[in-house]
């Protein structure tokens, strides 16, 4: 019996682990639950009861290209640049430095084992580097936040 990609183990056991999720997401979970059984109400004999999250009208694993195109149309819709799903990951790595989040934490929620994923997933933005250059401003200047002004300068 083949096992399929997204049912299979873990890379590591980092790989497996809670996660912290915010009360509205967990209430949007709770919507979906209810909206899924209607549709598993709805199918009858049919649903396949598999416990999976997200499923098809009938209660089988996602078909990743269909999965893809419903990606590829929510960006659409939402004005955001193309991207690939794995670029989420990428995007919620990035996202996890913008509160300071402690990186032994980010490892526990991305489920990395060493910290060279996070060179790997986090990436620098330019409002990060200018609310590093404020602080630096206020520093040698005592200029209150925000009082740097204008975007990030660059030194030639």
């Amino acid at each position: 019996m083949q096992t399929r990609r997204e049912t299979k183990g873990t890379k590591s056991r980092a790989g497996r682990r809670p996660i912290p999720l915010p009360d509205e997401l967990i209430k949007l979970f709770r919507k979906h639950r209810e909206e899924q059984a209607r549709e598993r109400a709805d199918a009858r004999q049919l649903w396949t009861d598999k416990d999976y999250v997200f499923a098809s009208p009938t209660g089988e694993p996602l078909n990743p290209n269909t999965d893809y195109h419903e990606w590829k149309d929510i960006l659409g819709a939402a004005g955001v640049r193309e991207a690939r799903l794995h670029d989420a990951r990428h995007t919620a790595g990035t996202v996890l430095l913008l509160p300071k989040v402690p990186e032994r934490i980010v490892m526990a929620i991305m489920g990395w084992s060493s910290t060279s994923m996070a060179k790997r997933y986090q990436h620098v933005t330019d409002p990060m580097l200018q609310e590093v250059a404020e602080k630096i401003g206020g520093l040698l200047w005592g200029l209150p936040a925000g009082a740097a002004g204008g975007g990030p300068e660059t030194a030639d």
